[in-house]
């Protein structure tokens, strides 16, 4: 008869549970604090909002609902997250399959010339030249293209690659299977864990970046192509939001950009995120440890 061992209770135990209890209220505190504050109301949050909303209030979601093309701008966000980042990785895993066949002349060189990128670039003005002469500016797809291809991600996934057994592709070859079919029957369906890690950066990356719209979105021909992180980075810095809210006058502009309509800002932008990651989690740390190993 098998008895159920007890697990004992150790001192070791104890500190080791704790020091996980503190990281985790250090990761997960933040984004409550955010929450908390951003659905009290500006007296309360002035005063202190630490645990739970005080005084609940909508008048940050209000404002930000107020602001005008938000709704185009959600749209480009998400449409520029979704396209670029189907972009960054196809275009990114053909590279490290490319690079990842040692029979590539001059592959050594070539890999070289990728990583040397990450680490030698020519300057924000030739790059800002470069996207002013081939017609980007004012451009949905000066928010894809110069994020296509990435020389960390080609490295993470040629060295995912490179773990695959050579003999299931050379069965493939055997068969007749070419070049393009390899790739997209063999090595894409048994790279799906750094696949999904490249997924999680590239989004994120996407979701967030809003230095290019700064920079290369300006005049009448843009207004209706800011992304969301822009446009509520605008607003944020002109500190004048209108409002109808109880006490104010119709019409008139408050400034409420304090710290409940910057919380509701954070909040909004941090959800997507939030959503898509749980899906990815049960590739992402398999992919990022078997890509990161380099052999």
């Amino acid at each position: 008869m098998n008895k159920k061992k007890k697990e004992r209770i150790t001192f070791a135990g104890i500190i080791n549970s704790l020091i996980l209890g503190l990281f985790t209220f250090i990761c997960v505190y933040p984004l409550w604090y955010i929450f908390i504050n951003s659905w009290s109301s500006p007296a309360a949050v002035n005063r202190g909002v630490y645990l739970i909303p005080r005084e609940f209030s909508v008048e940050a979601y209000t404002n930000l609902l107020e602001i005008p093309g938000l709704t185009s701008s959600i749209g480009i966000a998400f449409a520029r997250t979704i396209l670029g980042t189907l972009l960054t990785l196809m275009c990114c895993s053909f590279a490290a399959y490319i690079l990842a066949n040692r029979d590539l002349p001059c592959r050594k060189l070539l890999y070289r010339f990728f990583i040397i990128t990450m680490y030698v670039n020519a300057g924000f003005i030739p790059y800002y030249l470069l996207i002013s002469n081939i017609k980007l500016k004012n451009n949905f797809l000066v928010y894809i293209l110069p994020y296509a291809v990435q020389a960390y991600f080609i490295i993470l996934i040629k060295t995912y690659i490179e773990s695959i057994p050579g003999e299931l592709v050379e069965s493939a070859e055997m068969d007749g299977a070419g070049l393009v079919k390899v790739f997209f029957r063999i090595i894409l369906p048994l790279a799906k864990p750094i696949l999904a890690c490249i997924v999680v950066f590239a989004a994120v990356n996407q979701w967030n970046t809003w230095s290019d719209d700064m920079f290369f979105m300006q005049g009448r021909k843009a207004a209706n192509l800011h992304c969301l992180q822009y446009l509520l980075y605008t607003k944020l810095q002109s500190n004048v939001v209108s409002t109808t809210g109880t006490g104010a006058a119709a019409g008139a502009a408050v400034k409420v950009t304090s710290t409940t309509l910057r919380m509701a800002m954070s909040f909004i932008t941090v959800v997507p995120i939030l959503c898509v990651y749980p899906y990815m989690q049960r590739f992402f740390t398999k992919g990022i440890m078997l890509g990161a190993v380099k052999g």
